[in-house]
């Protein structure tokens, strides 16, 4: 899907490659207005499968209520790194990363979710008539 067909929704989230998790499902929510991106996870306690901020190359906590995994994705959604990021810090920025992916910390490793690995995000339908 292209950077420019991306909407603010829902979807899911599979991850593949590198002994990753097997095809396993996570639900999805994804950011991609201006608006929606800015909010991130800002003034959350946590949730329930993870979050994709898209076009995004740095994320920071400022504001943040929990410890959160953050994964770095390339146009071709392969992973180039995956760090865990104490609320109040600020991320590098990261060359080629297009899209992030955040979640609860921890949970990136339960799915197999590391460098080198590729996921595949299908976003909900949502009939606009």
């Amino acid at each position: 899907m292209a950077m420019a067909q991306w909407r603010n929704g829902s979807g899911t989230l599979t991850v593949t490659g590198t002994g990753g998790g097997q095809g396993r499902r996570i639900p999805l929510r994804i950011a991609a207005s201006y608006r929606a991106r800015s909010r991130g996870l800002l003034g959350q306690d946590g949730i329930d499968g993870a979050l994709m901020i898209t076009p995004c190359g740095s994320v920071h906590c400022f504001g943040m209520r929990f410890t959160i995994d953050v994964a770095y994705l390339d146009r071709k959604f392969r992973v180039l790194a995956v760090r865990t990021m104490k609320p109040g810090r600020l991320g590098l920025p990261r060359l080629r990363a297009r899209h992030v992916i955040e979640a609860e910390a921890g949970a990136m490793e339960q799915w197999g979710l590391r460098p080198g690995a590729r996921v595949e995000i299908v976003q909900d339908v949502v009939d606009g008539n």
